[in-house]
């Protein structure tokens, strides 16, 4: 007879416990989801703001969207970004080599910041493809 109050105490405590365990946080938004998202929170604060140009340069963009945006071409669009930063970094990376040849430590320095920049839009270009 020991058995039964703890046994109901667990059964009622699993049960109280599936809702909180079912309402997980909501998956986040990739895509053109997102995109449409992005554009309806910017639209939301123009239109508090009172921003009226940037108000309907938003609608048209939503509405661009909205129209011709699919998750396939988006995709491609943000892989050949990656792949055209790829070849800018390539780029820089050998303009960095040839100036270091010369020995010029002002080109030197000045390609040095252009690629770390280049690596930057890289880096912000792979971290868009997943979105």
């Amino acid at each position: 007879m020991r058995l039964f109050p703890p046994l109901a105490i667990f059964t009622l405590c699993s049960v109280l416990a599936a809702p909180l365990l079912a309402a997980e946080e909501p998956t986040e938004l990739t895509g053109c989801a997102a995109k449409r998202q992005s554009i309806s929170s910017q639209l939301e604060i123009a239109k508090a703001q009172g921003n009226s140009e940037q108000q309907a340069g938003l609608e048209k963009a939503l509405d661009e969207v909205t129209t011709h945006c699919t998750d396939a071409s988006l995709k491609r669009e943000r892989e050949n970004k990656v792949l055209d930063a790829k070849h800018e970094v390539s780029r820089r990376q050998a303009d960095l080599d040839k100036a270091m040849k010369k020995g010029d430590p002002d080109k030197i320095n000045k390609r040095k910041e252009k690629l770390a920049e280049s690596r930057k839009d890289l880096q912000s270009a792979l971290d868009e493809l997943d979105k």
